[in-house]
């Protein structure tokens, strides 16, 4: 899922070079570009986020073992 947004991510970028390379200056079509990267990004950092929380849980309810002396 996250390299998914990766993906998308750099596919708007691209677009995002693309229009400005043909247009020459920052256009209302390049705006919109960036308020969509802004939302993948957002995206990206909310799946990372979780995953690290699973990540957490799985490492805090690993069993704790005592050996006595």
């Amino acid at each position: 899922m996250v390299q998914d947004l990766y993906k998308h991510k750099r596919s708007l970028e691209l677009k995002w070079q693309l229009e400005y390379e043909q247009s020459g200056k920052y256009t209302l079509n390049m705006v919109r570009i960036d308020n969509k990267i802004k939302e993948v990004i957002n995206e990206i950092k909310a799946e990372e986020s979780k995953i690290a929380d699973r990540e957490n849980t799985i490492i805090n309810s690993a069993p704790q073992v005592s050996v006595a002396t």
